[in-house]
């Protein structure tokens, strides 16, 4: 059984959640959103945002991390603020040693819903139904949880192409 952390990160709002995979099986074991909506400065909410992952990380002791890549989107400075949450997310889990993988929004939706095009609704239902008692407040939670949901489908895939 592996423990993995999947992060939808973001500068105001941070999904996670966190799941365990013995081969195909998968059980919720928590989820959540880190807010830094009340705080205005950058740095300070770059470094909440650190803390707050230092803290998961230490209580649940994932083995991987997964973290959804950044979107570009019109807004060239949200893509950027976006970008340094990115940045923190994926460092956080490194820094401890924990291996961190990269998924894009196509291929997270891909392997939970069945098509890259699925909206959030989608994504939140398909959650809810493949594991049972996940509860998410926010659709960042339900988020991270899909992307956790695609590590363990593509770890377990690798694992079946790796010679032996």
């Amino acid at each position: 059984m592996i423990r993995l952390l999947g992060i939808d990160p973001g500068l105001r709002f941070t999904g996670w959640g966190v799941v365990e995979s013995d081969g195909n099986r998968l059980r919720h074991v928590a989820d959540g959103v880190i807010s830094t909506e009340a705080i205005s400065d950058v740095p300070l909410r770059l470094k909440f945002l650190d803390d707050a992952l230092a803290v998961l990380l230490e209580r649940f002791a994932p083995d991987e991390a997964a973290v959804e890549e950044t979107y570009v989107n019109r807004n060239a400075t949200a893509t950027l603020k976006l970008g340094y949450a990115r940045g923190v997310a994926l460092l956080a889990p490194a820094r401890r040693g924990i291996p961190v993988f990269e998924y894009g929004a196509k291929t997270v939706k891909m392997a939970v819903v069945g098509t890259g095009n699925a909206d959030k609704v989608q994504v939140g239902l398909m959650v809810r139904r493949l594991l049972p008692g996940a509860v998410q407040g926010r659709a960042d939670a339900a988020d991270a949880l899909a992307v956790a949901i695609c590590h363990a489908h593509h770890r377990t895939a690798l694992k079946w192409k790796v010679p032996a």
